[in-house]
């Protein structure tokens, strides 16, 4: 689509640079396969449905079911399951404005590239750079993760590994793999996620299977178990639904990649939509199965590993390692949606000036942006050497929810506005008052996190604005396509 800029702004494929002078249109013309210009080919659309919904449910699909069933039953009891209930319920509220701002402007950036467009430049930094901070963080976290499950795994298997500490030496061999891997390409990254969330899905749905069966008094001996549902109260199912929702932060970065969907008009909001339903059914269903195997607090007293001590029980060592290898499966695809989320929030903010331009440089043999995830990968091994990465993986949580609220304030403000480039192939449903809910609910969650979290983040935020204020104030994004 082409246009004019907006008084006040330009086009957001062309912001001004930072001189304040609006440098001429390219009249960009998109396909379905990718958006050509007179300057060469922007990135290629080479992901369809299977690859957005794998990468939506790959990146979502980790803690929620490999960390956090001991810990959310220790909290909530059996109501734990209506927390990941509560946390889908949020997460939908912002999926489908976040597919409509999508269908509209199907480019890579996700939140901030919407954000940028609906609520201006400033708006736009924030999100940009916080997120590119958030991602970096989450992804270490994730590596670091795999490290201990692949060092699990080893020990299960009966190898000996004299002592040595493995699990930083893994994550940063994976952690420079996965990088190299996105640089030859999104669509070798894409078949990788695709094949491990599909192996994944395998084991979740069979070891749910089995152990649904089982706590049903179907099969086997269970032994019952007898609590109410509300045992711990009703607001600790509040809180626990603040900490599981980082559980669902995945169904956004199919956003940040939509600029390499095919038909992003249909398959965005298919893409966004459906990855949430998927991972809310196995999220509820695998806390319901897990309670009902040994209730809520013998649960708990397993900790971060309470979901192989669940499968051990029903299915013995077999089960407790296939439970393993779907933890390692779980952080390796998380850790590869986040990097190609993160280098493609670099691109976005590098190619709109308010990062310096070569960040946005593409490789012209595989059409990736190869400086963007040169930026992504390298701060990425850095935390891992560092270790300590937790508390920061929660922030990144915290600045995921700023952007998810930003985005439901952004679609208001378009459809109050209604120019005459807004033309999305998805409607919301119930607008208004799914995106106001959807703001309200995000904005809510934050309040329900640490303290230290939550001034960690409002200093990144702080960051990034004096970053915008320093650097490119001068750059105007909001306008038309």
């Amino acid at each position: 689509m082409g246009g004019t800029p907006a008084e006040g702004g330009v086009s957001p494929e062309e912001p001004a640079n930072r001189d304040g002078e609006t440098p001429v249109l390219e009249q960009p013309t998109t396909t379905d396969e990718a958006t050509v210009t007179e300057e060469g080919t922007e990135l290629e659309r080479t992901i369809g449905l299977t690859g957005g919904i794998a990468i939506g449910v790959g990146t979502m699909i980790g803690a929620g079911i490999f960390v956090f069933p001991g810990i959310a039953a220790g909290q909530a009891g059996p109501a734990a399951a209506g927390s990941f209930a509560i946390g889908a319920v949020v997460a939908l509220l912002v999926a489908l404005p976040a597919s409509e701002l999508a269908t509209a402007m199907p480019r890579s950036g996700g939140g901030y590239y919407f954000i940028s467009r609906g609520m201006g430049s400033l708006f736009g930094a924030v999100v940009g750079l916080s997120l590119w901070f958030g991602l970096v963080f989450a992804s270490a976290f994730y590596l670091v993760g795999f490290g201990f499950y692949a060092e699990a795994v080893l020990a299960r298997l009966g190898v000996s590994l004299g002592g040595f500490d493995i699990v930083v030496p893994l994550a940063l061999l994976f952690g420079v793999f996965l990088t190299v891997l996105n640089v030859t390409g999104t669509e070798n990254a894409a078949k990788l996620q695709n094949g491990v969330v599909a192996v994944l899905l395998a084991i979740i749905v069979g070891f749910l299977s089995f152990g649904g069966l089982s706590a049903l008094g179907l099969i086997g001996d269970p032994e019952p178990v007898s609590e109410p549902f509300l045992s711990k109260g009703a607001f600790p199912v509040l809180t626990t639904a603040a900490l599981v929702f980082t559980s669902y932060l995945g169904f956004a970065q199919v956003a940040t990649v939509a600029g390499e969907i095919k038909q992003p008009g249909r398959n965005l909001p298919l893409a966004m939509v459906g990855s949430v339903l998927i991972v809310g059914v196995l999220y509820v269903a695998t806390i319901f199965v897990a309670v009902s195997a040994f209730g809520s607090d013998r649960l708990a007293a397993f900790g971060e590993t309470a979901m192989v001590s669940v499968a051990e029980s029903f299915l013995g060592p077999v089960g407790a390692f296939a439970i393993l290898v779907g933890g390692l499966l779980a952080t390796v695809s998380s850790a590869n949606a986040s990097i190609l989320s993160t280098s493609r929030a670099i691109y976005a903010v590098s190619k709109d000036a308010l990062l310096p331009r070569v960040a946005s440089r593409i490789n012209l043999r595989y059409g990736t942006p190869h400086v963007a995830l040169g930026l992504a990968g390298g701060p990425i091994i850095v935390l891992i050497l560092l270790g300590e990465v937790e508390v920061l993986a929660e922030v990144a949580s915290f600045l995921h929810l700023v952007m998810y609220g930003l985005l439901c304030v952004a679609l208001i403000a378009l459809r109050r506005d209604e120019p005459e480039w807004y033309d999305p192939e998805f409607r919301t449903p119930g607008y208004p008052v799914v995106p106001v809910l959807g703001a309200l609910a995000s904005f809510a969650l934050i309040g329900f996190m640490q303290l230290a979290s939550q001034l960690i983040g409002l200093v990144v935020m702080a960051l990034s604005a004096g970053w915008y204020l320093y650097y490119a104030r001068d750059v105007k994004l909001k306008g038309v396509l």
